[in-house]
């Protein structure tokens, strides 16, 4: 079923049933990873453990080989440290130390549908500074997700997002979006991080929504390096990023990806 000009599809509940699944792998995935990721480790690490747990499960990666604007991406999970915002490539001669920040991206399929899910996470002691990053930007996917609710509307989620990270003092990337998943990883609607509330689209049963929070330190503006995948922050100032899958009910807003 369709919804508008925009092609925005409502899931049926057998469909968010298999979206349950899938995003409840994704959840699993990342909150095992907050028990490995330590000073010591490789990029490739986290991507090597993440793809062996979704394969252990009869699962696919949802992100290995997704095309990009010159070559498809080369692993099952995005893996991106510090300045990094989004899509950073895993690589073994890539070490976490403590200090970093590192976020992790990473979606799976099951039986046609997906699931997708962000996280970024502290490596050994981290500054204050960026400890109140984490804590705001998750805090803005948070404040997001309580605008998923049937009858409110699409602006209602970018706007939560933004008062709560500009009010901290830091800035939302307004390049990448957050998007509606189903049947493909990237459907419509797509979700900004900033905007006006009571505009936009009505949310309806039935949307399942990925909004993801990509709140940097300093200036919003991104820039991409010349692998055509990874985006980092213009200034070099840190970057954190959450997202969750969500599904909006008669009955309110339901985190697929959250365990």
């Amino acid at each position: 079923m369709f919804f508008e000009k925009r092609n925005i599809e409502l899931k049926t509940m057998k469909e968010i049933e298999r979206m349950r699944t899938a995003s409840s792998v994704v959840g699993e995935i990342l909150q095992k990873l907050s028990e490995i990721i330590k000073p010591g480790i490789t990029t490739k690490d986290i991507d090597i453990f993440s793809e062996k747990y979704i394969r252990s499960l009869n699962m696919v990666p949802a992100f290995l080989g997704v095309k990009g604007i010159s070559c498809p991406f080369p692993a099952s999970a995005c893996v991106s440290v510090n300045d990094e915002v989004v899509h950073g490539i895993p690589n073994t001669s890539r070490v976490l130390k403590s200090g970093d920040i590192v976020s992790v991206d990473m979606g799976v399929i099951y039986e046609g549908y997906y699931g997708d899910a962000a996280m970024t996470y502290a490596v050994g002691d981290i500054s204050t500074s960026a400890a109140k990053l984490l804590e705001i930007t998750e805090l803005s996917l948070q404040k997001g997700i309580e605008q998923a609710l049937s009858g409110k509307r699409l602006g209602d989620i970018s706007y939560a997002i933004q008062k709560t990270a500009e009010d901290a003092g830091f800035s939302v990337v307004r390049d990448f979006v957050g998007h509606g998943i189903g049947r493909s990883l990237h459907e419509e609607p797509q979700i900004p991080n900033f905007g006006r509330a009571c505009v936009g689209i009505k949310l309806l049963p039935g949307m399942v929504l990925a909004i993801e929070p990509m709140v940097n330190a300093g200036s919003y503006e991104v820039c991409m390096l010349d692998d055509s995948w990874t985006v980092v922050t213009k200034d070099g100032g840190l970057s954190a990023h959450f997202e969750h899958t969500v599904a909006i009910t008669e009955n309110g807003c339901e985190i697929l990806t959250k365990v």
